[in-house]
């Protein structure tokens, strides 16, 4: 029998960073991981901090996305001195390409409520996105131009935010699996797993879209769904382009070591992580559209993830009750890595009982609310 003051269920990039702000706070938790750190929807990412790019409006969580992509350069450079490992953060910005006329229209708009929100979000004509990267098809109709939403490597980030937490002194246990968990009378947590037995203070579940199944051992059903993402590499003969492109079709994320990554599919309710033929054909396509010199490139690996996805598309982040000491930290869907940073601090706070008040709109639902969305 083990125990911990704080115990995560889930290695991911959720996870991890718990831990690490967790232990830079003098808390040293316990992550309990199935499989190994970071190996499902964490590793899969192709790690854009799109805090502008993948939001349509303002709102609490484009707040919570513009916090958490400002944490990355000081989050870069304590984790490269803690660890030696470069989370690769490139900061050369991203252009939101348009191709036809109804995509100039809705960037424009984009661009309007993006700078009346105090964001930089610059339009450029045609000549001017190929004055930027000439390798785009020369048929662009414009481009939105987001020079601070960066990228930074997803396996690296997570793999640094465990090490580190790991130097700071928490406990990784990879290849054990939650069975069940209980509340004892004196509050504290009784979590069997298929290697040992654990006694906790706290839980916290970062389990992505395997949270569901995890929260509902503590009589929560919380809606989630899985959504599916394929994705492939390239490695072009020469460098292309330095910033991510983002199309109406794909996105196009350059790499450190040379590769482009290409992405993402999205089928919601699919559990399986297997690559398509049909998956590939599309994203090559899409690729080739934007950035036609790719044909030439050697297609270098495939894969595919689960994003953790909610019925709003906002993530599930606080107090699973007023009382039970138990906080979920998931259903993150397109934008994990992106909120990583500013998640593992609220949490952190939160478990301290410090003020968190970003976390307000995403607070899970009462089992109320859970029946009421079920049945409308």
């Amino acid at each position: 029998m083990q125990t911990a003051e704080v115990l995560i269920i889930g290695g991911g990039v959720m996870g991890c960073s718990i831990a690490f702000h967790l232990a830079r706070r003098g808390i040293k938790s316990v992550v309990v991981e199935r499989d190994a750190i970071g190996s499902h929807a964490s590793s899969a990412a192709a790690g854009m901090l799109g805090a502008q790019v993948e939001m349509d409006e303002p709102g609490p969580l484009t707040d919570f996305c513009l916090q958490s992509r400002s944490m990355f350069p000081a989050l870069q450079a304590e984790l490269l001195e803690r660890t030696g490992v470069d989370i690769e953060l490139n900061r050369a910005g991203l252009l939101k390409v348009a191709r036809f006329d109804e995509d100039v229209k809705r960037l424009r708009e984009r661009q309007a409520w993006q700078t009346a929100y105090g964001q930089t979000a610059r339009w450029l004509k045609p000549e001017e996105c190929l004055a930027l990267e000439p390798s785009l098809h020369p048929e662009v109709r414009g481009g939105l131009y987001l020079p601070e939403d960066w990228q930074v490597s997803a396996p690296k980030l997570t793999q640094a935010l465990a090490a580190a937490a790991q130097r700071l002194g928490a406990n990784l246990v990879q290849g054990t699996e939650v069975r069940a968990i209980e509340r004892s009378p004196d509050g504290t947590w009784h979590v069997d797993t298929t290697q040992e037995h654990w006694i906790a203070d706290w839980i916290v579940i970062t389990a992505g879209v395997w949270s569901q199944s995890i929260a509902e051992k503590l009589g929560w059903h919380l809606p989630m769904t899985p959504v599916k993402g394929e994705s492939l590499a390239l490695r072009p003969k020469e460098p292309l382009f330095s910033r991510t492109l983002f199309g109406p079709e794909c996105y196009l994320v350059p790499k450190a070591n040379g590769e482009i990554i290409v992405g993402a599919t999205e089928r919601d309710g699919a559990w399986d992580e297997e690559v398509t033929a049909e998956a590939v054909q599309r994203l090559l396509q899409s690729a080739f559209n934007l950035v036609p010199r790719l044909r030439d490139s050697l297609h270098t690996r495939s894969w595919a993830g689960l994003r953790p996805g909610t019925p709003n598309r906002f993530p599930y982040v606080g107090q699973l009750g007023d009382e039970n000491r138990a906080v979920i930290a998931t259903g993150h869907y397109r934008n994990g890595i992106l909120l990583s940073a500013a998640t593992g601090d609220a949490v952190a706070r939160l478990l301290l009982g410090e003020p968190a008040p970003e976390l307000a709109a995403f607070a899970p639902m009462s089992q109320a609310d859970v029946q009421k969305w079920e049945e409308g």
